[in-house]
């Protein structure tokens, strides 16, 4: 009979990497952007949209996050930088994916969180190195702002306000 315990014949063999094994593993797998925007709306229902200098269209205030920075904690950042307001992000409302495409060399996830009701403009202070302008715009016009993906993202988070959970949007390509 052997001295001290037996080991157990049916566990998993444990494979050990080394810190440089695991460093190359890590450095091998795809990476992705992700960017982080608040959604506002007026008493009315309203959305709040913010007008970039660097596009053609209009969008959420937020932008992207920075090296290891939280998605919740990139929207405050983002929100209190473009709008000069400082918010404790609500619920998350909207995941969305886009693949690679002409423009962006990676896949980018875009997280949308619930910004509040602003009874008005007052207290936005514009970014003035980014923005050119900001307005709130009826849901039903939002196309008239946004580009399909965004438009699509706004309208869930919109609906995932009104009632449910987090929904996820994957992209299809056009």
């Amino acid at each position: 009979m052997p001295d001290g315990p037996v080991p157990d014949q049916t566990a998993p063999a444990r494979i050990r990497f080394s810190a440089q094994e695991q460093a190359a593993w890590f450095d091998s797998l795809p990476t992705m952007f992700a960017a982080a925007a608040a959604l506002f709306t007026d008493p009315g229902g309203r959305v709040l949209l913010v007008k970039p200098n660097y596009r053609d269209h209009w969008s959420l205030p937020g932008g992207m996050l920075e090296h290891g920075e939280p998605p919740h904690a990139g929207c405050r950042r983002e929100v209190a930088e473009e709008l000069g307001l400082d918010i404790v992000p609500g619920p998350l409302l909207v995941v969305g994916w886009a693949g690679p495409d002409r423009n962006r060399p990676r896949a980018i996830t875009h997280f949308i969180f619930d910004g509040g009701v602003l009874a008005d403009g007052s207290g936005i202070t514009l970014q003035a190195e980014e923005l050119d302008d900001w307005r709130f715009a009826e849901p039903a016009g939002l196309a008239g702002y946004l580009p399909p993906i965004i438009c699509a993202r706004v309208q869930a988070a919109l609906e995932r306000r009104a009632g449910g959970g987090p929904g996820y949007l994957p992209w299809s390509e056009p």
